[in-house]
């Protein structure tokens, strides 16, 4: 009688870790979305205001940008697989907790539960780069990234379809079922251990970074509703400001820094975390703007008046064009360089946006421009993380990525305020709605904020190269000169050895010739 094996045999669980890998960042990124387009809903059912109902996508955020730089530092020991079962555990929990029809309270709680899942990604990209060969881990590392983009998209019409046919709360259902399935998937299939060692955690580093980036996400969310010059949304900026740098200073002194910021000194890292910024504002004006345009009533001149289920289909799209990119990448690397690959996605969605400003009048080209812009989006994300775990020690990937997540996230949550902040001000007095000419606006400044995004990616890049192009030079001549004293050094000896008297030494260092008594 042959023995049975305990758990899912080696080469299964090979075969299986990328696409496990894969699924668990899409169901974080489907989970993170669930509150986007259900706030209309949620503040019908319980009876609370839109502002207050903003708090089920808010709350998700500013817990997924302080968790996520902790679970990136302790995901970078020994306990990597503890922490990833540990989150997906917290993460299945907020989903039943924000199921059930316990009050608006218990729901924005869950919501925030769920936030903790944010971190899941970057430990799966640390994962790829540590257990699969590098023929294999490039390709995952870049669909990996784009998880998160894609899964938003894709996150959109099954929340619309499921809030449409069975009510608010099964889509919360939805997203217990999605993450029991993470969890068992993830048990089977994750490696036992992580690679390092075990680290000790840099508690007032992450206590500095958690409520600095909660003062400011807090008046980036708020700022709308308590008004831009305020005295709550300055104080919080100021505040915000004031802790982050106050972090700063404290990560690059303590010997065991929850962000090592000294990797921004690689142009690499600094080119992936700038871009990463920049481009998740310009990705999510764009389409917070294509949301809000198609549910317009038609009757205001513009928009289509579509319901949430019309609207998450239009950016399907943008989901699929994203995780097509994981394949485009690769071919216009070998075709051009993978140095160009991130201004060329720039430029792709930078055309989107001029799609945007002058065609949007019919409901198929706004599937055809969250196409492209999937296509783009996804070629500049899928580059970012390689750009860092080819530029960071194993022991840092985690980590360094992490930090990348943390920034897309602030970045996303400025675009999506600073579209609606476009659009108030289009908004007539008296009026809910913008006219078209704000989305006009918009857009010209999405345009704007890609081609700054492009000069990034070309610029930090070409100093970076120059820059190691003069390392280079002067190591050469160091090594020339340690060539000739070394030669120099073992001709004296063969001369000593022979009973030659050494010869004088020569001078390599130019002649100057000497000056005159003029």
């Amino acid at each position: 009688m042959t023995g049975r094996h305990a758990g899912p045999a080696p080469d299964f669980r090979d075969r299986a870790l990328v696409p496990v890998l894969v699924f668990l960042g899409t169901v974080v990124a489907v989970i993170s979305s669930l509150g986007a387009p259900l706030v209309p809903t949620i503040a019908a059912v319980d009876h609370v205001s839109l502002s207050d109902a903003q708090w089920s996508l808010t709350i998700t955020l500013l817990v997924g940008s302080i968790a996520t730089p902790v679970m990136g530092r302790l995901g970078d020991g020994p306990h990597r697989r503890r922490v990833v079962l540990g989150s997906i555990a917290v993460v299945l929990l907020g989903s039943v907790l924000a199921a059930l029809p316990l009050g608006f309270g218990f729901l924005v709680a869950g919501r925030g539960l769920q936030g903790v899942g944010l971190g899941l990604v970057p430990l799966t990209i640390a994962t790829a780069r540590d257990v699969l060969p590098a023929e294999r881990s490039r390709p995952a590392v870049a669909l990996l990234s784009i998880t998160t983009v894609a899964g938003v998209g894709l996150g959109y019409p099954l929340t619309g379809l499921i809030t449409e046919s069975l009510g608010v709360h099964a889509g919360f259902w939805f997203g217990a079922i999605i993450s029991a399935l993470a969890l068992l998937a993830a048990a089977l299939v994750l490696p036992r251990t992580g690679s390092g060692k075990k680290r000790p955690l840099d508690a007032p580093g992450a206590a500095l970074l958690a409520v600095g980036l909660a003062a400011l996400l807090l008046a980036l969310s708020e700022g709308e509703v308590w008004g831009w010059t305020s005295l709550r949304v300055l104080g919080l900026i100021v505040f915000a400001v004031v802790l982050l740098a106050g972090w700063s200073r404290h990560e690059l002194r303590t010997a065991h820094p929850l962000v090592d910021l000294r990797t921004l000194r690689n142009r690499s890292v600094l080119t992936a975390n700038v871009a990463g910024l920049i481009a998740g504002v310009a990705m999510y004006m764009l389409m917070s703007m294509v949301t809000r345009f198609v549910q317009t009533p038609s009757s205001t001149g513009y928009g289509f008046g579509t319901s949430v289920l019309v609207t998450g289909l239009v950016l399907l799209p943008f989901s699929a064009a994203s995780v097509a990119s994981s394949k485009l990448v690769p071919l216009l690397a070998r075709r051009t360089s993978t140095a160009l690959v991130l201004p060329i996605g720039c430029g792709i969605s930078l055309l989107s946006m001029v799609l945007f400003l002058v065609a949007r009048g019919s409901l198929w080209e706004l599937f055809v421009i969250m196409g492209v812009a999937g296509l783009g989006v996804g070629c500049t994300f899928a580059v970012m993380p390689g750009l860092i775990v080819n530029a960071v020690p194993a022991h840092e990937t985690g980590s360094a990525i992490s930090f990348n997540q943390v920034l897309r996230t602030i970045g996303y949550t400025t675009g999506s305020v600073l579209s609606a902040v476009v659009l108030q001000a289009h908004t007539p007095s008296g009026h809910l709605l913008p006219e078209d000419s704000g989305y006009q606006s918009a857009a010209w400044l999405g345009c704007v904020i890609w081609v700054v995004t492009a000069v990034v990616t070309i610029v930090l890049p070409r100093r970076a190269s120059a820059a190691a192009r003069r390392a280079m030079t002067v190591d050469e001549e160091l090594l020339m000169d340690e060539s000739i004293a070394d030669a120099e050094t073992a001709e004296d000896s063969a001369g000593a050895d022979a009973g030659v008297p050494a010869a004088p030494a020569v001078s390599t260092a130019p002649t100057v010739p000497a000056r005159s008594g003029r």
